[in-house]
């Protein structure tokens, strides 16, 4: 009997799987491929279900005469060794970065005569109504909460971009790239306080109270599944502290990261060159203390940052300062520098990663922006936090265009660097 293969990456069945199911049943036996947590993370988006609930739902369908996990984005461990007949799949990878996918089927099914057989996309109410449900789930503060610990896990890095508004966000939750074979996109968002504070034309000195920051962190969440990481500067006052981690927590914030400098905070890329002062270890580690007694569920982290190495204070202050912050129940450690080789982060990493192998460590790359995600972690980064490339790469975009406009007393000559509004909002989702 001739076999045929199709790979879902689906927690619900809908008319659309069926669809496929029932048209690859006309060709013979049905093997179906679930795709695997690792792989759903990189390709589409993250599972609500678990690998074995999805393994259990896919063989409860009628007609699927096999299940197997696939590991990879590419067909390349599946078709060589199963070599069906047939690959069945909806048309709606023809284009854009599953078109990559697409091809590949095509590549190794012509090695030995298979065929692939392309359903077309079911689109209905329906379908439309199950889609929308499971984003809403995604989004719901105990699914997103969780997410970021779940994704420490499972991604050798966490790629963490910078959202400051509800058009960022969507920016952050739906650019997919190929690259070399593979589907990629960003794991996780980064709420800032400079760029938050300097989208409202603010000094970053913790001028923009927590009030508007929790404002920008529900535009984004009211259009995104992602989890959220909020830059908490110097988490302020213990007693405020503590509201402020149950009302993120709340809200389904991951994480917040807060920095061990007290008084006025100056933003970090200044350095030594203003006075910033670096709070005790003491006082530091009872507000981490105070923030975690505070929270009511595991999911919430607090993650301690470190600024040792900005403030000059070597190498050795900033790991007596990650022991103590950890012990004093800190879910994660932030090392941060301006320098733009990353010969001392990769020390700090190397050094704490000997005696601590579990505390993941974040790191915002922006001076020495030059090192790869895949060199981070080899010295134990967990989260990369890409933290103002967003703002600062539509700055001077609207800076030229309004340049622009005011020398040729028209909009003309600035229309070839503009996208078309109709492309911009095909982002924004309609229920």
């Amino acid at each position: 009997m001739k076999t045929v293969y199709s790979c879902f990456c689906t927690d619900v069945i809908h008319d659309g799987h069926l669809n496929i199911i029932n048209e690859a049943r006309k060709y013979g036996s049905v093997i179906l491929g679930a795709l695997s947590d690792e792989v759903l993370i990189r390709y589409n988006k993250f599972p609500t279900i678990s690998l074995d609930e999805r393994v259990r739902l896919y063989e409860e369908i009628e007609g699927v005469d096999r299940v197997i996990v696939q590991n990879s984005m590419m067909y390349d461990d599946v078709i060589p060794v199963l070599k069906p007949d047939f690959v069945v799949h909806g048309d709606n990878w023809s284009r854009g970065p599953e078109s990559a996918i697409r091809g590949n089927v095509i590549r190794l099914l012509s090695v030995y005569g298979g065929r692939l057989i392309e359903v077309p996309y079911t689109y209905n109410e329906n379908v439309k109504r199950i889609d929308q449900r499971l984003k809403e789930k995604l989004s719901m503060p105990e699914y997103r909460r969780k997410r970021l610990r779940d994704l420490i896990k499972m991604c050798p890095t966490v790629k963490t971009i910078e959202a400051h508004s509800g058009l960022t966000g969507l920016i952050a939750e739906k650019t997919i790239v190929e690259n070399n074979g593979k589907l990629d996109q960003f794991d996780a968002m980064w709420v800032s306080s400079l760029c938050d504070s300097t989208d409202r034309g603010k000094p970053d000195i913790e001028l923009v109270d927590m009030s508007s920051r929790l404002r920008t962190i529900n535009d984004i969440m009211e259009v995104t599944t992602k989890p959220i990481i909020l830059d908490g500067d110097t988490g302020g006052l213990t007693e405020h502290f503590v509201y402020n981690v149950r009302t993120l927590e709340r809200m389904g914030v991951s994480a917040v990261i807060i920095e061990d400098k007290t008084g006025l905070k100056k933003n970090s890329l200044f350095g030594t060159e203003v006075v910033q002062t670096q709070d005790s270890i003491e006082n530091f580690s009872a507000k981490i203390t105070a923030g975690k007694k505070a929270q009511l569920t595991d999911d919430f982290m607090i993650i301690a940052r470190i600024e040792s190495l900005i403030l000059e204070r070597g190498m050795d202050d900033a790991l007596q300062r990650a022991r103590a912050f950890v012990k004093a129940g800190a879910d994660g450690i932030m090392i941060h520098s301006r320098k733009k080789d990353p010969a001392e982060i990769f020390e700090f990493c190397d050094k704490f990663r000997a005696e601590d192998p579990h505390t993941p460590i974040v790191v915002v790359p922006t001076s020495f922006n030059s090192v790869t995600e895949e060199e981070l972690a080899n010295h134990g980064v967990n989260i990369v936090i890409y933290a103002n490339q967003l703002m600062r790469a539509a700055f001077p975009a609207m800076k030229q265009a309004a340049e622009m406009i005011l020398s040729n007393h028209r909009a003309l000559e600035a229309d070839s660097m503009l996208m078309p509004f109709k492309d911009i909002i095909t982002l924004i989702d309609e229920l």
